[in-house]
């Protein structure tokens, strides 16, 4: 083993406290529910550097256990984003398209979306996704494409028809800009934004309800300040006027609905509100005190018998690879951040640090494997069980620099009496709490192809769990329908999307349809809207003129940028013929880069801990079907 594995390791010998079956309630449990918490970026970014440079902490496991990360063999570079897209919300018909994919599919809740996937409502459809500390929703017959997420940036693509979105924080380095047709918006301020955009009219509107926003290109942009909008018309030049704002509909209404109904989260005092899917804990379960660990979430209405990771199914979403897709509807934020608990009798979840915004991750298991591992001669398992509070989480995708240790730490908090150690040469002798009461297992070919795991676990015996090794990923390709978000659907009548840099915006603020110029004051980044409220006037909307209107048969009109947008991402069906060489790991940066360069792609070079327990096995690819036989002619 190499010496910087040595270094990272935690300790597996963990004393959890023996604790009394009774647990009290939490002493809040019955208090009025709070404002949603907000955290100023200041106050953030100490904490933060708190967590993350001082290892004396009582999180010091994971600082001190990953300490000198800077001698990370793996690229520091191309690690995955801290931040996905839940979608959170789903009515009537939606289809979503995955990046890579050709087959549109049936949108699915809880689904992690990311960048290059795309979304569509259908007539009298909505959608909402949960991305950090922004919320954006869909109302129907509208076309959005994720342009670009990572951890400092949401770039957002509207082909066509309305969204809301919601900043609830902008740290001073982040970006959420919206692509139009019509021209870039960048959001400069915490606030609430409706875009409109008519394809067919050639014009797009911007409505903002608290905040500012800058419309332009990269040149010089100007700002739109609460209670105005402004509409844009046409491409190359882009000509954009000072309009009326619109009384609200019943997408606004429903849109403050959502927003009133994450503030009044109780969960939001235990989880940080950048934390996808907290606000569902508050329905489904309670939050409870717990000695040694402090407030511990408790699912109610679960099966006897429920364990972690077992109601759901494996789906494949690059760049993590093998990622668990929950039944449980409110188990997005408890399955990709914190960790379980087992405590007397049930199972709790553990949220990390209250004010640092977690680091999102695929599954917090370990894996078990290896040779014997099986239910008869061909018939492979793969198994899996939840990792306990301290216990390390290894990513099975590339990682480099940093990201191991901040994945941890972000997501556990109360860990106390784990040791440091620097000589462990074996993995399997590290003590997992809930190896021996939580392990699921399914045949290799059920996990390949992403089917209900539920409906196929293999109860295993004492004998084939103490044979299993502890691996670094199952050795198992996805198949396509793993990589399917739901069931395939038509493609939709969206029309093709592509990009161009955004022209200056000719004729910014001239005069609106009652006359006056509206001003615009300059308004600081993160600063609060003026007097706190938010302006929606029940002005009447001005009728549309025909200028814009494109004539028919036209191509569709770019998509006008600010920032670049990042490449296209290599087809699935490109990647998928590389992964035999190293079953059920995702391609790392450096092979996908040559693939998109058409270059030859060469072995993977990342060191995979903890190290495979056999020779990994060259996937034999599945020969194509014979072609059929024209009839014989007689």
């Amino acid at each position: 083993m190499t010496r910087f594995w040595r270094r990272i390791l935690f300790s597996g010998k963990i004393s959890h406290p023996v604790l009394p079956r009774s647990v009290p309630e939490a002493s809040c449990s019955n208090k009025e529910a709070p404002p949603h918490t907000r955290f100023s970026p200041s106050l953030i970014g100490l904490v933060v550097f708190f967590l993350l440079a001082t290892p004396s902490l009582a999180q010091d496991v994971q600082t001190s256990a990953l300490e000198n990360s800077s001698t990370q063999e793996n690229a520091a570079t191309g690690n995955p984003p801290a931040r996905v897209a839940r979608i959170s919300y789903l009515k009537g018909n939606v289809s979503f398209l995955r990046a890579g994919l050709d087959q549109w599919s049936q949108a699915t809740i809880n689904f992690p979306a990311t960048t290059g996937d795309r979304i569509y409502t259908d007539k009298g459809a909505r959608a909402e996704l949960e991305v950090g500390p922004y919320t954006v929703r869909l109302s129907e017959s509208t076309d959005l494409t994720i342009t670009n997420l990572d951890d400092k940036t949401m770039q957002l693509g509207l082909a066509q028809g309305t969204v809301r979105v919601s900043v609830y924080q902008l740290p001073s380095d982040n970006i959420v800009e919206l692509d139009t047709p019509n021209g870039a918006l960048t959001v400069v301020a915490p606030g609430k934004y409706r875009i409109d955009t008519d394809p067919d009219n050639n014009r797009t509107r911007a409505s903002v309800n608290s905040g500012s926003l800058e419309v332009g290109g990269a040149d010089v942009p100007q700002n739109v300040a609460a209670g105005q909008a402004v509409e844009l018309i046409g491409q190359d030049p882009v000509v954009a006027d000072s309009t009326d704002m619109p009384p609200p509909d019943a997408f606004d209404r429903w849109c403050e609905e959502r927003d009133h109904h994450l503030a009044s989260s109780v969960s939001a005092q235990y989880v940080n509100p950048s934390t996808p899917g907290y606000d569902d804990l508050d329905a489904y379960g309670s939050w409870q005190e717990v000695v040694d660990y402090g407030p511990v979430w408790f699912p109610a209405g679960v099966a006897v018998g429920w364990v972690p990771y077992r109601f759901g199914h494996w789906a494949w979403i690059d760049p993590w690879g093998w990622t668990w897709i929950e039944d449980e509807p409110w188990g997005f934020c408890t399955f990709h951040f914190g960790r379980w608990v087992f405590i007397g009798s049930v199972w709790g979840w553990l949220p990390g640090p209250l004010l640092v915004a977690p680091v999102y991750a695929p599954a917090f298991v370990a894996f078990l494997g290896g040779p014997g591992f099986d239910i008869g001669i061909g018939v492979g398992l793969v198994g899996w069980f939840p990792l306990g509070p301290g216990e390390p989480f290894f990513p099975w995708y590339h990682f480099g620099g940093e990201y191991l240790r901040v994945v941890n730490i972000t997501n556990i908090r109360n860990v106390t009496n784990i040791t440091n150690i620097t000589n462990i040469t074996n993995i399997n002798n590290v003590h997992y709490a809930y190896r021996d009461i939580a392990t699921t297992a399914v045949p290799k070919d059920v996990f390949s192809r992403g089917d209900p795991v539920a409906n196929h676990a293999v109860r295993l015996s004492s004998q084939q769990l103490a044979k299993a090794q502890i691996t670094p990923h199952p050795p198992v390709n996805p198949a396509r329908t793993a990589v399917m978000p739901g069931k395939p659907v038509p493609k939709p009548p969206v029309r093709p999307v592509h990009f161009a840099a955004a022209p200056r915006a000719q004729n910014l603020f001239r005069a609106g349809p009652g006359g006056n110029r509206l001003p615009v004051p300059p308004v600081a980044r993160n600063a609060p809207p003026s007097g706190g409220a938010e302006h929606t006037p029940p002005r009447a909307v001005p009728p549309p003129r025909v200028a814009g209107t494109r004539p028919p048969g036209a191509p569709p009109p770019p998509m006008l940028y600010r920032n670049p947008p990042p490449p296209p991402a290599v087809p699935f069906a490109v990647r998928r013929p590389v992964m035999v060489e190293h079953p059920g790991r995702p391609l790392e940066p450096v092979q996908v880069e040559a693939l998109r360069a058409a270059r030859p792609v060469g072995p993977m070079v990342d060191h995979e801990f903890p190290p495979h327990v056999a020779p990994v096995i060259r996937e034999t690819p599945t020969p194509p079907p014979p072609a059929a036989r024209p009839p014989r002619v007689r």
